[in-house]
């Protein structure tokens, strides 16, 4: 995969001390850390509601010490912005070649040496949605990886990583699982989010 923010070591130990420290004066505690088996994951990022959620989201890997990927609208890569949003982490994503996408990341996911932990919003959009996008199920499915919900509650200010979850392929039931995490949570635009 491509170098990030995340590699960039003096960028990185500054902006890492910068996270704790704006996290901190804000209100906000990040809870939790990576699961164990979790080198290789699919990260969930709910709920999804503001565009506030990318930077909340970095300071948070920042403060957690983490490097990740994330997946976003292709219209957040067009110039002259795409070189700084692949630095941040970012992988542009065409909503209409989904499928594409899902066996690409499969396959980045697998190839990849060391580390990878790919966030994906299953809302797919910062609108309300009535259905969640299933690719981060089938990526975590595909790639035999465990998907790692990752969270952030606007209301209580707090930020994290939950538990794995290893798909049993049963998506049906699964979602239900995973939903039922993540319910308790308020998105920035609570009435957008919905975990049911």
């Amino acid at each position: 995969m491509h170098r990030t923010i995340f590699d960039t070591p003096i960028v990185n130990t500054l902006l890492r001390a910068f996270s704790l420290f704006f996290l901190k004066i804000t209100g906000w505690k990040v809870q939790g850390s990576m699961p164990p088996g979790c080198s290789k994951s699919v990260w969930i990022a709910a709920p999804h509601t503001s565009n506030w959620d990318l930077p909340y989201t970095l300071m948070v890997v920042f403060a957690l010490n983490l490097k990740v990927y994330w997946m976003g609208k292709e219209q957040l890569f067009r110039p002259p912005f795409r070189g700084f949003m692949m630095w941040l982490g970012g992988i542009p994503v065409q909503r209409e070649k989904a499928s594409n996408l899902v066996a690409a990341s499969i396959d980045a996911l697998q190839q990849a040496q060391g580390p990878m932990q790919l966030i994906v919003p299953p809302e797919g959009t910062r609108s309300k949605v009535r259905y969640w996008k299933t690719g981060f199920y089938y990526i975590a499915l595909g790639a035999q990886v465990p998907i790692v919900m990752a969270y952030m509650d606007y209301e209580k200010k707090i930020s994290g990583l939950g538990p794995a979850f290893v798909p049993s392929g049963d998506i049906e039931a699964d979602m239900v699982a995973i939903k039922a995490f993540y319910a308790p949570f308020k998105g920035r635009n609570a009435q957008q989010f919905q975990a049911d």
